[in-house]
């Protein structure tokens, strides 16, 4: 582990002098995404005073609302990266096809998958954003990455992690050995050890989830928000606190300080999709973040590290947090799949129907 107070590019060589198995070119695409994440953060530090904030520019591929703030990002990442050597492609939540380096610009053997700006309805109210990160090694060989070439489980990531901005700009970063958190400091502009070992308590009192979206939730989700909103009164015997800053990047930072469970469940709103949050940029590295961090992160039926990806922008249910919350709805929702639920099925979460049933 490094030492507290040393930049990020300082703690890469001790990980790797230690003997973390990462390698120069990796060191290399590291310090340019902390160089992208840099210039971000001064952009959104600036507000309404560099003209970007609060500027719509239409719909972006999966027909969201696009910020001019949003395609910006992208373009500062995928041209702070490009040109590094390191990476052979790149993918995001911006582009609907991957991004292949140019022809002429040095190739590497990465792959890099990444949300370039999450959370970008907080924009205009001034309220944490971040961006989200992925590593992968590219299929060897691989000059023209494919999009089957991205399609890789989570626990195939070298490296993954976001950035955070906020009343501090932060890193947070695993490389497989544990989770560290680095604050931006203006007077070295550079990236510094504040959070060394990050650890979520196993057990915690706070709930993160859309509690307007509760008619289309599952009868194990429910059961698990019913049963935190009763506290102390109820069969938990402890009263618990409900958060939604709608940015995952600050609901899981959230977490990993103090603990608790963030939910974005599966749910009949929209039936054709399995879930709101996409697998590769946003559930795979804040899975791999949460559990190297001593948490656990599942769609209620699978862990995700373990999915098998379908597609670029494939959507997936997303349950993370402390293990023994997350244990808890896993629990709930085999228990629904098995039948053995009845007792929680009161009428109040039966389908009605205008007959009465004997």
């Amino acid at each position: 582990m490094g030492k507290r107070g040393q930049t990020f590019g300082e703690f890469l060589h001790d990980e790797q002098a230690q003997g973390c198995p990462i390698d120069a070119d990796l060191i290399a695409l590291l310090d340019q995404l902390q160089n992208a994440f840099k210039s971000i953060a001064e952009i959104v530090a600036q507000g309404l005073l560099d003209g970007f904030h609060g500027q719509g520019v239409g719909t972006n591929i999966h027909g969201e609302e696009q910020k001019l703030l949003d395609a910006l990002t992208n373009d500062i990442i995928i041209g702070s990266c490009e040109k590094s050597g390191q990476l052979c492609g790149i993918a995001t939540e911006e582009m609907e096809d991957i991004y292949r380096i140019p022809s002429g610009l040095p190739r590497g053997r990465y792959l890099l998958v990444c949300d370039p700006l999450d959370g970008s309805s907080n924009i205009d109210v001034n309220v944490t954003i971040g961006s989200i990160f992925s590593i992968l090694r590219a299929p060897e060989g691989c000059v023209e990455p494919t999009v089957a070439d991205f399609l890789q489980p989570g626990t195939n990531q070298v490296a993954a992690g976001y950035a955070l901005y906020g009343p501090a700009a932060m890193m947070v970063l695993t490389l497989g050995r544990g989770v560290h958190g680095f604050t931006f400091s203006r007077e070295l502009s550079a990236f510094c050890l504040t959070h060394p070992g990050l650890q979520i308590p196993e057990t915690a009192y706070e709930f993160a989830i859309n509690a307007s979206n509760e008619r289309f939730w599952e009868p194990p989700v429910r059961r698990y928000v019913k049963e935190c909103l009763q506290g102390k009164t109820g069969p938990r015997g402890v009263d618990f606190n409900m958060r939604w800053i709608a940015s995952m990047v600050a609901e899981v930072h959230r977490i990993l300080i103090r603990g608790g469970i963030y939910m974005y469940p599966r749910d009949s709103k929209e039936p054709t999709r399995a879930g709101r949050l996409r697998l590769l940029y946003e559930a795979n590295p804040m899975a791999m973040v949460v559990e190297q961090a001593g948490g656990a992160a599942s769609t209620g039926r699978q862990r995700i590290l373990d999915l098998e990806p379908e597609s670029l922008h494939q959507r997936i249910p997303l349950i993370l947090g402390s293990t023994n919350e997350v244990e808890r709805i896993v629990r709930y929702h085999k228990a629904h799949d098995l039948g053995d639920d009845v007792a929680f099925e009161t009428p109040l979460f039966r389908n009605r129907t205008l007959f009465r049933t004997a």
